[in-house]
């Protein structure tokens, strides 16, 4: 509302947050001509929504391990406001594929200038970064240095004498 522009929002509402939605949040959107709850968003239309918008605001302030919707914007080429909390400082370079904030004002001015953001930039730092290519290389790296720490085990020797479960007995 402080930007003047229309605000979408893409969630699933569970049946454990339904109450707080129903109560809290549902008034708040039905109130606001500016507001649209659009629900969950399918895979086959996920694109088109994301890369539509100016950018994805993503509100979570609290250490969220990783928000994928964040490099599904990225892949799209659309910037990311984000509090900078959780995974977010690892994901968004702050002013180049998207904006870092502390507080609600930050990100309010931030949304604004979210145009000036490269969306080619944005594309290209999620295909070097978190592309499946990208991510492969980087747990084959992973993988190569600990095997090159990992000592391997001494060659198996023959036995000269022959043993059989018979000759157990």
């Amino acid at each position: 509302a402080r930007l003047n522009k229309p605000l979408k929002i893409a969630a699933k509402v569970d049946a454990a947050d339904r109450v707080y939605w129903e109560t809290v949040i549902e008034p708040l959107v039905r109130d606001n001509p500016l507001v649209e709850f659009v629900g969950e968003i399918g895979d086959a239309d996920k694109s088109a929504f994301l890369g539509g918008a100016e950018a994805l605001l993503f509100p979570i302030d609290w250490p969220e391990p990783f928000g994928l919707v964040m490099i599904e914007a990225m892949a799209c080429g659309t910037p990311v406001v984000a509090f900078a909390c959780g995974s977010t400082p690892e994901i968004i370079e702050d002013g180049v594929t998207g904006f870092l904030v502390s507080t609600m004002g930050e990100a309010v001015a931030a949304t604004a200038r979210a145009f000036e953001l490269n969306r080619e930039d944005i594309r290209s730092r999620f295909d070097l970064r978190f592309s499946a290519t990208a991510m492969a290389r980087r747990y084959l790296d992973v993988y190569g240095g600990i095997l090159a720490r990992r000592p391997f085990a001494a060659p198996m020797r023959v036995l000269e004498e022959a043993k059989t479960f018979a000759a157990l007995a």
